[in-house]
């Protein structure tokens, strides 16, 4: 069956954003500095989740974003549960990579995976409803506003919730400490995404270009 422009956008962006969104859990263990903050390396591959959520609400709506964000979310369930058959098997004797290393970089605690898991779903439904508040308001005008007033506004929520179950609630962090962290991550996601504008209007240029004589 041949696509129609608008399905292979559609294919492709949804492509873009869940690859992306998964890599961010897989690779979410690793922490890195960022000058004098400590975060985790799985913050690299979210950028590129906000623009491709911000250019799915632009041309296919609300309903679009949610589609993708449930498909998404039913993924990294199913890869964590693939990791864990995979940290369960006994590695052979033969095998360059021990059980302990594998655990040691696959082998996140629960909490951190329920936490991730809920702040994706809610950060992301919150951005595409704040998105589509903002298009009506604005028309096909001021697509920075809807762009980084959605994220900035649903990464708040997103960065609060994290932190908050996988590290507040389990006693790991006391409450500054919570706060603290969440505040940081919130506030490098914020930088993030206003330095990501131009990309927004690059791909909506882009987009609308391709799609002008479907």
């Amino acid at each position: 069956m041949k696509l129609t422009k608008k399905q292979t956008v559609f294919v492709l962006l949804g492509g873009i954003f869940i690859t992306n969104a998964i890599l961010g859990e897989l690779i979410g263990g690793k922490l890195i500095n960022i000058g004098p903050f400590l975060m985790s390396v799985g913050i690299l591959p979210w950028p590129i989740v906000f623009v491709a959520t911000d250019l799915i609400n632009e041309y296919f709506g609300k309903e679009g974003v949610k589609k993708l964000t449930f498909l998404t979310t039913a993924l990294v369930v199913y890869s964590f549960v693939i990791l864990f058959g995979a940290m369960v098997i006994p590695a052979a004797s033969a095998s360059v990579v021990t059980n302990e290393a594998f655990t040691q970089v696959f082998g996140q605690s629960m909490w951190i995976i329920v936490a991730s898991v809920i702040a994706f779903v809610c950060s992301q439904l919150l951005d595409a409803s704040l998105f589509t508040f903002f298009k009506k308001k604005t028309g096909d005008k001021m697509i920075w506003l809807r762009s980084t007033g959605s994220t900035v506004i649903s990464q708040l929520f997103d960065s609060f919730i994290v932190s908050g179950i996988a590290f507040w609630l389990t006693g790991k962090l006391g409450f500054q400490d919570y706060v603290n962290m969440a505040v940081t991550g919130y506030s490098f996601k914020l930088m993030v995404a206003i330095c990501l504008t131009p990309l927004i209007y690059l791909g909506h240029a882009v987009i609308s270009k391709y799609l002008k004589n479907n």
